[in-house]
């Protein structure tokens, strides 16, 4: 017997949870359909923290996120959990729209501060600073696994399904007003239970991470989307913790060979109770986010641990505990956020989306009805150029 809800979201990480909690608080029927089970480890929505990064040049995403913080701040309030501290951000290396950054932050409700290295070395001598340091204090660190769980329970409150074990294992597009999927229950480790069940609704909202084309690539055309396994790792403190440290990104010079080693960008942050964490931003292999290793690649882990030694005298690259998550990418690097009949579709977040989470949440709502995200986030053709194989 195939059953009919008014809108349907499948995946419950991040961008799903929001999505669900926004369409319920709007009194909207809905059901989120999620694989795993809860706080999973199997996607890029888990662990205890992500930068809540201000220093875009884009007002797109600078209006995302003069959205954003009241919205977290909400949804703190309405779940009494507490999601993000601010304990700012500290930007350094080569950084070419550092001083456009600068002088649009403001125009925005967040504070700029410039700081040349000695300053900065001054306040946090945990990092050794490269070059001027541009300090957004409002910026900060969100608790993920906490925000996933607080969108969920808050979209129970508001009425909400949410189901978890629940796999859907095909989509299909029956009409403008009608889309049908097939969800099969399973146990903790993914073995079914009882006969796969239908669904048909009248949106459906998808929102898959790593998973996005194998289960939406054949009803929609979706731009070329790259998944990797990212493998940063924390750091033990020197000082035990004893320090409050800002979130940091660090991007390399390119003419200079002793950032030869550098795989990429870095970004890091504290994470309370385990240490400093670091990483290379979007650098790991590309992966099955079914047959992952969650092992980290040797040479980038030593490049990586190089770089705590180099740069992090806070930090301790010989005590450490790996990371895997997954990032799931576009060409471009912008997300996509964009419907064709009746279903809306969110994907190509990692790196950065998460800060952006309750936004999202409410763009992915507003595609059910009818309201277009931004242009930049569309399923336009020519974002569906085929990416060059990496190996």
């Amino acid at each position: 017997m195939t059953q009919y809800l008014d809108t349907i979201v499948v995946g419950g990480g991040a961008m799903g949870s929001a999505a669900a909690y926004e369409l319920a608080r709007r009194g909207i029927e809905v059901a989120l359909f999620e694989r795993f089970t809860p706080g999973h480890r199997q996607g890029a929505s888990h662990g205890a923290s992500r930068n809540f990064n201000l220093s875009y040049p884009d007002p797109v995403y600078l209006r995302m996120l003069a959205e954003a913080l009241p919205a977290w701040r909400e949804l703190e309030a309405e779940t009494g959990t507490r999601l993000l501290e601010q304990v700012g951000i500290v930007n350094h290396g080569h950084l070419p729209e550092f001083d456009r950054v600068a002088r649009s932050l403001p125009g925005f409700g967040f504070e700029a501060e410039v700081l040349d290295a000695v300053e900065a070395g001054r306040r946090w001598p945990g990092i050794r600073f490269d070059g001027r340091v541009l300090h957004t204090p409002q910026a900060g660190r969100l608790d993920a696994d906490a925000a996933v769980a607080a969108f969920q329970n808050a979209a129970r409150a508001q009425g909400a399904d949410v189901h978890h074990l629940a796999r859907v294992t095909s989509i299909r597009i029956l009409g403008d007003e009608l889309a049908r999927i097939e969800v099969q229950r399973t146990d903790a480790r993914g073995e079914p239970l009882g006969e796969p069940e239908a669904y048909e609704s009248r949106r459906l909202v998808v929102t898959l991470g790593a998973w996005t084309t194998r289960l939406l690539g054949r009803p929609l055309v979706l731009p070329h989307l790259t998944v990797t396994q990212e493998q940063p790792a924390h750091f033990a403190e020197r000082d035990g913790g004893a320090s409050i440290w800002p979130g940091f990104n660090h991007a390399p010079r390119p003419d200079d060979a002793s950032y030869g080693y550098w795989r990429s960008p870095v970004y890091g942050m504290q994470t309370p109770g385990e240490g400093i964490k670091a990483g290379w931003h979007g650098s790991g292999p590309i992966t099955d986010p079914d047959a992952r290793t969650f092992t980290s690649e040797p040479r980038q882990l030593a490049a990586l641990r190089r770089y705590v030694r180099e740069w992090l005298p806070g930090a301790d690259p010989d005590a450490f505990t790996e990371i895997s998550c997954t990032y799931t990418t576009t060409r471009d690097g912008n997300f996509v956020i964009d419907r064709v009949g009746p279903v809306a579709v969110g994907a190509g977040f990692s790196g950065h989306g998460f800060k952006f989470t309750p936004v999202v949440g409410r763009y992915l709502a507003d595609l059910t009805e009818g309201v277009r995200a931004p242009a930049q986030f569309s399923l336009r053709a020519e974002r569906r150029t085929p990416e060059p194989s990496r190996s």
